[in-house]
């Protein structure tokens, strides 16, 4: 933990989290199990990453010809499964050894998901942006992507030398995107704890990138072409 962080040990939203559970059926057991109740018999016994993946929308040809569009919108849309899969997050990072000092969000859907969690975890949250996005003194690091290339930059006080940061986005595609912020924040003298996204398009070799430059992953929806 950073010198300056004074993040308190109790998650003091825990027991908003626990009301929702009970509010959809949920136990903690059935939870951790990985197993999603729902009133609906035929979602009963189903993996959390399969419940998630009945939610994705595929859009071909987009937003070039021959791209898989892996839309996760539909997630966010219906509450019950909003909480599923935040709660999916929040609950790996509740546990004191997986526990970050700060959530850093890629720009823009990362925002979307690493905010909830920081919020949940009771800790701050970072906006990773694109270029000139920011109006404080900035860090930059330019990134290739699926589409072509970018630039992302962070607030040079956004984290403190030491922190231990959560790095969230909702896709791992080549990884470019990923590898731009953890090298933004270890510039910083933060120690990326993990990567966590949505979905890994594995076959993209994003993931395997990321792990070859000693960041671990942690993903819900595997997704290979087609």
């Amino acid at each position: 933990m950073g010198p300056e962080r004074d993040n308190p040990p109790i998650i003091m939203s825990a027991p908003a989290m626990i009301c929702n559970f009970i509010r959809l059926n949920f136990t903690t057991t059935e939870f951790h199990s990985g197993r999603v109740p729902a009133d609906d018999p035929s979602m009963h016994d189903l993996h959390v990453h399969d419940y998630l993946r009945r939610h994705i929308r595929t859009v071909p040809d987009w937003p070039a010809p021959g791209v898989q569009f892996r839309d996760i919108t539909p997630l966010l849309q219906d509450p019950k499964v909003f909480r599923v899969l935040v709660d999916a997050f929040v609950h790996r990072y509740m546990d004191r050894a997986m526990r970050p000092d700060v959530v850093a969000g890629l720009d823009a859907r990362g925002f979307i998901l690493g905010a909830v969690i920081a919020y949940e975890l009771n800790i701050g949250f970072v906006p990773i942006r694109k270029k000139g996005k920011l109006p404080f003194t900035t860090v930059a690091e330019t990134y290739e992507l699926e589409y072509g290339s970018a630039t992302v930059e962070l607030h040079a006080d956004a984290v403190q030398p030491g922190d231990r940061v959560l790095l969230v986005d909702d896709l791992i595609a080549t990884g470019g995107t990923m590898m731009a912020g953890k090298n933004l924040l270890e510039r910083l003298g933060a120690v990326v704890l993990e990567g966590a996204a949505i979905v890994d398009l594995p076959q993209l070799g994003g993931s395997d990138r990321l792990r070859a430059a000693g960041l671990p992953l942690f993903t819900l929806v595997d997704f290979n072409a087609g």
